[in-house]
């Protein structure tokens, strides 16, 4: 299928690595010269939509056979005629019925409603040091297009400057400072989400947030993602800081403070620890409990002042799914992300990552089927965002007309971390000056992009549309990782509004389970979407027979 070549000959794009279900490379470098799909279209925009060569070519598509359950065993309905969602005061004369008058902005929550410009927010970006690293290029872009972006678990732990009394948080620079990036550019679009893990619960960090930030932040509750069933890790080769990570209360591996450890160290035999997370939810036995425990940590955040809470799942069970879904929306949460496996991650054990948890397209058309059973019953159902797999345009409306009308975003984690890479080497290359500020990893620009131009205002398609949005003086402190991800996601909004052209809706939130048909019988069962040529069939059977 399209999805797992390594090259794709229409767009002239071509996978370093092998490809994974979402058209990324399965392991995705921070100095990779390209030249993926998202990694061009960081540059070049919306242009990537089409075949190369124009004028040269045709093209033909090559993602007609479908095997096993998977979204790309998933198609996109069309339709002839119709238009729905025609924002107020256009007709539904030609004219009107246009892709770009498609009305891409969204908005989630249980009372207060926050509103993104695009379907899209990102995955938990926490102390990874590559997040740490090309923080500014993720916020900063974030913040211009109006999405979400979610300051994962431990940065407040594993940050060297913080201060920590009594179990306590009293400084935290690298938190404040992610925080305060996303804000410099937030313009009432997104939102900048806090999340929870043991630790960070133990060390105070919701009290911290509260007390400085308020309801400018969400504050999300972590239970896993679908990356691995354990807490989160991270890898350091200093055996001081994984001393200071152990005396901070962390899982290292192997023991640093063991003598024996520190001698094979010293020998260069052990070259690196494991930093881990603890899991949680061990001390109950019963989901009556559970429920119990939660609640409690909801009203407690509630006394703390956050009037936006959202809860992040991993890919469990159907158990854990349903708890989920049920105990989000007692609860009266504003988000809950439900992640599949297939996704990705900073450091997570592959083989975990290769085998654990329930495949994306299975656990969110569960998701769906539980979140109709509660509306069903009356249950206001908490809003849902689809995680695990999604980088390009087609399977962001995959997720959401898979999971419609619950699902308000699509949580894409690597797809929207590969600009913020692509824009600081970048940036590094031609300012040489900053590329250690910028953590660039090119010393001179590669032919696969200086094929495309020499400045960022030759490189980059959405340069001055960025320049326009911030104004010229503003303009020079935008990082070129920021512009790259803007560039990226106008690339997509493009191309998501073409799709939701073609199913003749012209707002987002019109999207349904109608709009896709499944292209074997297998993935019809397992998903409860329609098989293609069954979708209208009664519709069809009318008009041959009237």
């Amino acid at each position: 299928m399209m999805r797992l070549e390594k090259n794709n000959d229409v767009l002239g794009t071509t996978n370093r690595g092998n490809p994974a279900e979402s058209g990324l490379c399965t392991l995705c470098r921070a100095d990779c010269t390209g030249k993926c799909e998202i990694w061009k279209s960081s540059l070049t925009g919306r242009k990537l939509l089409y075949p190369r060569d124009f004028g040269l070519v045709t093209a033909g598509a090559n993602n007609t056979t479908h095997v096993g359950v998977s979204y790309n065993s998933l198609r996109i309905q069309g339709y002839a005629y119709g238009s729905i969602g025609l924002a107020e005061g256009l007709t539904k004369d030609a004219d009107h019925c246009i892709f770009p008058n498609v009305d891409l902005s969204t908005e989630f929550g249980a009372t207060i409603k926050t509103k993104t410009r695009l379907p899209l927010m990102t995955g938990a970006l926490g102390s990874t040091f590559i997040a740490a690293k090309y923080w500014d290029g993720f916020a900063v872009g974030c913040a211009l297009t109006g999405i979400p972006i979610v300051i994962g678990e431990n940065v407040v732990g594993v940050d060297k400057e913080s201060a920590i009394s009594g179990g306590k948080i009293e400084i935290s620079p690298e938190l404040d400072r992610r925080i305060n990036t996303y804000l410099r550019y937030y313009d009432g679009y997104g939102a900048i989400i806090v999340q929870l893990n043991v630790e960070d619960t133990r060390n105070g960090v919701a009290e911290y947030v509260a007390d400085k930030y308020g309801d400018k932040c969400i504050i999300e509750l972590k239970w896993g993602q679908g990356a691995k069933n354990i807490g989160g890790e991270i890898q350091v080769t200093s055996l001081d800081y994984a001393i200071f990570l152990k005396e901070r209360g962390y899982v290292v591996d192997p023991n640093p403070a063991l003598p024996e450890v520190q001698e094979a160290f010293a020998k260069g035999s052990i070259k690196s620890f494991a930093r881990h997370s603890r899991l949680g939810g061990t001390h109950f036995d019963s989901v009556d409990l559970v429920r119990e425990d939660f609640m409690k940590s909801v009203d407690y955040l509630r006394s703390l002042g956050f009037s936006r809470i959202s809860l992040k799942t991993g890919s469990y069970g159907m158990e854990e799914l349903a708890m989920a879904i049920r105990f989000a929306s007692d609860a009266n949460l504003d988000l809950l992300t439900i992640d599949g496996s297939g996704g990705g991650t900073g450091m997570s054990p592959w083989n975990m990552m290769q085998s654990w948890g329930v495949p994306s397209i299975n656990l969110h058309a569960k998701a769906y089927e539980y979140a109709a059973i509660l509306a069903a019953n009356g249950t206001k159902v908490v809003d849902l965002s689809f995680a695990g797999g999604f980088a390009l345009e087609d399977s962001v409306f995959k997720g959401l007309a898979l999971g419609a009308p619950f699902v308000k975003l699509i949580c894409m984690g690597r797809g929207i971390m590969i600009p913020g890479f692509l824009g600081a080497n970048i940036e590094g290359a031609l300012n040489p000056e900053r590329r250690s500020a910028v953590h660039g990893n090119w010393e001179t620009l590669p032919k696969s992009v200086s094929s495309l131009g020499n400045s960022p205002e030759e490189l980059f398609a959405c340069y001055f549309e960025v320049q326009k949005k911030v104004g010229k003086d503003e303009m020079r402190k935008i990082p070129y990782g920021a512009i790259a991800m803007y560039t990226m996601a106008d690339k997509l909004g493009c191309g998501i509004q073409q799709l939701l052209a073609g199913a003749r809706k012209f707002q987002v939130n019109q999207i349904s389970r109608n709009d896709i048909f499944a292209a074997n019988r297998e993935t019809a069962r397992e998903t409860g979407i329609t098989h293609i040529t069954d979708a209208n069939h009664e519709s069809a059977m009318n008009i041959l027979l009237k």
